[in-house]
């Protein structure tokens, strides 16, 4: 009996799933291939699925807003007072692209800066630019990798704080990398500047090792060239005592 999963039927089954062991926080199951194959299956295209399917269907209730941030100060994400809770809808205000503070930055123990961390808890935001949108349409492994981008950075944030109880915003550029990110959990946030920064310190120190590793190994190979020369040249010489030693004994004359 052939239990292949095909057809329209074969795409909403790994559809659910993708959400039941994303739910149940388990690696194992239906991939993102198999998934992006049945949906495009379902659809009648080749184009599997879109970014926008791929962030809702692993994430259910999450929300996808278009629109550029690249514009916007970073200094401000950082902000207590910045409205980064306008985000969490799927039709977010175009008025948070141009917010400037009015006033000196609240502690983040105020009463208002706790209310917008609190209305965050336990949801999840995505900021697209209309530029990396355009060309996810276009290519959707590039949607994959953009996902699995987003899906490790919350995986990392879970890992360093696993309190269940967080909310993320992740702002990407127009090449699919993060540019901002905001993480919430009960009376505190970190903000894009903090990740920013830890992640250039990976990165450095990903780098240094690559460096003293390319070293090393340029290191042991002129060693070995060195150790290859000193046994030729002993062997030429080994030899050419022994002719000498058997010219003068008169062997080989």
């Amino acid at each position: 009996m052939d239990f292949g999963v095909t057809g329209n039927f074969g795409g909403r089954y790994l559809a659910e799933q993708y959400r039941k062991n994303a739910a149940a926080g388990t690696g194992s199951g239906v991939s993102f291939a198999e998934l992006a194959a049945a949906k495009a299956e379902e659809k009648g295209t080749a184009a599997g699925m879109s970014f926008k399917d791929m962030w809702q269907a692993r994430f259910p209730g999450a929300y996808y807003n278009v629109m550029d941030t690249s514009k916007i100060d970073g200094s401000l994400w950082g902000r207590n007072d910045y409205p980064w809770d306008k985000y969490f809808s799927n039709n977010a205000d175009d008025s948070v692209l141009d917010w400037k503070p009015s006033g000196a930055e609240p502690p983040m123990l105020d009463s208002k800066v706790q209310a917008k961390i609190n209305s965050t808890i336990g949801k999840k935001a995505v900021v697209v630019p209309p530029e990396l949108e355009e060309k996810m349409k276009n290519d959707p492994e590039l949607a994959e990798r953009v996902m699995a981008r987003v899906e490790n950075f919350i995986a990392e944030q879970d890992m360093m704080n696993p309190n269940p109880r967080k909310g993320y915003l992740i702002a990407l550029d127009e090449n699919g990398e993060i540019a901002h990110a905001c993480v919430t959990s009960e009376k505190m946030s970190v903000s894009s500047a903090e990740f920013i920064e830890a992640r250039k310190a990976r990165e450095a120190k990903h780098e240094e090792y690559e460096k003293l590793a390319e070293e090393a190994a340029l290191k042991r190979r002129l060693m070995e060239q060195e150790a290859d020369e000193r046994y030729y040249k002993s062997n030429i010489t080994k030899k050419a005592v022994s002719a000498a030693a058997y010219e003068a004994s008169g062997i080989l004359k």
